[in-house]
Parts: C-alpha cells; structure tokens; sequence
C-alpha cells in the first residue's frame, strides 16, 4: 500500500515552499534543515553567488552524492549475490565433509567389527573401498548360506 501524500511548508533561503510528498513531516524538516545550512556553507565559501545560483551548485552536488550512493549500492549488491553464492558452496562443502566422516566412521566400524583394528584410514576413498569390500565379503557370506 502506498504512504498517503502529504504536505510540508517548508522555509529555504528565506523564502516559503509548501512541498507534497510521501515522506513523514520529521524527514522534510531534516531536509529542510540540510539544504539551509548547505546553502549557507556555499554562500560562506562564495559570497558572490545569487541564491539561485548556489541552489543550483547544491543540486548539483545532492546529484552527485545521489551518483555515487547508487554507484555503491550497485557494488553492495553484486557483493551480497557474490556472499550468498559463498556462502552456499561453504553449506555444500560442510555436508561433504559431514558424509565424509559419517562415511569413515562408518569404515572404521566395519574395522573393527571384523577384528582389523591394525588398518589405517587416511582419505575417503580408502574408507568406501574398505566398506565396499566388506559389502562384498557380506553378499558372499549370505550367498554361500543359500
């Protein structure tokens, strides 16, 4: 649902505006304020300028601040897809690790279970081909039963 407009009597540079915007009367009175005391700051460093003309420089640097904050939100936002995509090859390399383990734990198990304790697991590879063969050796056992 879209704010309601609403209407804002602002004073700059001396001069009465009534502004209509979705914005709280709190905000435009921060802006108001804002772009009084910028005028001013310009009119310090360059006395000369009309206040049109230092409306206009404030403009043109409120446009250029605008530029740049969307320059950066741009960045930010490629940067959060960048982490997210991070983030789920991290989730993705955790799991692996997780069955990993649960697949050498499991390996040890077998291990033990048929009284070689003497063998060594060092990677995974070596974990599933020990389970692998004692997979095998149960399928023979039930097999030589029948």
């Amino acid at each position: 649902m879209a704010k309601a407009k609403t209407r804002y009597k602002a004073v700059i540079a001396n001069q009465s505006y009534t502004i209509i915007g979705h914005e709280s009367a709190d905000h435009m009175k921060k802006v108001t304020q804002l772009v009084n005391v910028q005028l001013q700051e310009i009119r310090q460093l360059a006395p000369q300028t009309t206040t049109e003309e230092a409306a206009i420089l404030l403009a043109m640097n409120a446009v250029s601040d605008q530029l740049l904050k969307q320059k950066e939100l741009l960045r930010l936002k490629k940067e959060n897809e960048e982490l997210k995509k991070l983030e789920i090859k991290a989730l993705e390399l955790e799991n692996r690790l997780k069955r990993i383990d649960a697949l050498e734990k499991e390996a040890k198990e077998a291990l033990e279970k048929s009284g070689r304790t003497d063998v060594e697991i060092t990677n995974h590879l070596e974990a599933q081909q020990i389970l692998n063969e004692e997979r095998k050796k149960s399928i023979q056992k039930k097999a030589t039963k029948q």
